[in-house]
């Protein structure tokens, strides 16, 4: 191995111990780029060279300045873009048509008694996920580590429920998301349990193209609720689809990631998850 070549081993290799010692504080690429003293545009070329794969596609190794570029880029138009192209524009995952419909006031105080619901567990590109759907589409899909407890957080959200372990034709549509051709998926339906706010910023959450970005600012304003950010946090805080409803793309003002229902390091794998795909 020539002297150059092994520098550039020893240097990725630092590289990668880096990352994952400390991928929980999100170290921007200019930072690792500097942890291993060359410039960012060389160690893209470098890492990518060497490791088979660029940055982006190791799962918990998305940078904040990374989520900082991608909202400046989409700042000023991030609305107005998805709103002129529709959930069928050309995005992959806007190709979907995604229907919301709100239960009934007598399904949400009862705890969504007389429901009957389906749930199984599947795995996914992030983790195992817990995905239940009534007869009018999805009404719960979750990130989970163990099943049994897993079950426990579906069960004590729909306490009058009727459940049984069964995939249907809903859940199985919906898995979909997670492939790499999304253009011709068909129809997912979703079955929500929320107040009419809840929804409206639930709905809000779809337009956000893939692959872009949104403030807490940016769905209080786009709602109707301009100085009600702390209310809209809230209600992305209780999204009770996964994924789906893409409450992942939402971070804050200062370009952080913020927290997430189902982990830091998983929020930022599923953005870099959906940047990748785009390039």
């Amino acid at each position: 191995m020539e002297v150059s070549d092994k520098l550039n081993y020893e240097r990725i290799a630092n590289a990668i111990d880096y990352i994952h010692s400390n991928f929980k504080q999100q170290p921007s690429l200019e930072e690792i780029a500097n942890h291993v003293a060359v410039s960012p545009f060389h160690f893209q070329r470098l890492f990518t060279e060497w490791a088979g794969t660029s940055p982006k596609k190791f799962l918990q190794y998305i940078s904040i300045e990374n989520a900082k570029k991608t909202l400046k880029e989409s700042q000023a138009t991030l609305f107005d873009a998805a709103e002129s192209i529709g959930l069928s524009g050309t995005s992959r995952l806007h190709d979907l048509f995604v229907t919301i419909e709100g239960m009934t006031p007598a399904e949400y105080k009862t705890g969504g008694a007389a429901l009957n619901i389906n749930y199984s567990f599947a795995p996914s590109p992030f983790g195992n996920i817990l995905i239940a759907s009534t007869d009018k589409g999805i009404c719960y899909m979750a990130f989970c580590e163990e099943e049994a407890s897993g079950f426990e957080t579906l069960r004590k959200k729909f306490p009058n429920a009727v459940f049984q372990a069964q995939p249907d034709t809903h859940q199985q549509n919906a898995l979909h998301i997670f492939n790499d051709d999304w253009s011709h998926l068909p129809r997912i339906k979703l079955h929500l349990k929320g107040t009419p706010f809840q929804l409206k910023v639930w709905q809000t959450l779809l337009t956000i193209p893939t692959g872009h970005l949104a403030t807490y600012g940016d769905i209080a304003r786009h709602t109707g609720f301009a100085g009600a950010s702390r209310a809209v946090g809230t209600a992305i805080g209780r999204n009770p689809i996964a994924f789906l409803i893409p409450c992942h793309r939402v971070i804050q003002s200062t370009g952080t990631l913020g927290n997430y229902m189902w982990g830091r390091a998983r929020k930022a794998a599923i953005i870099g998850w959906e940047q990748s795909r785009l390039m």
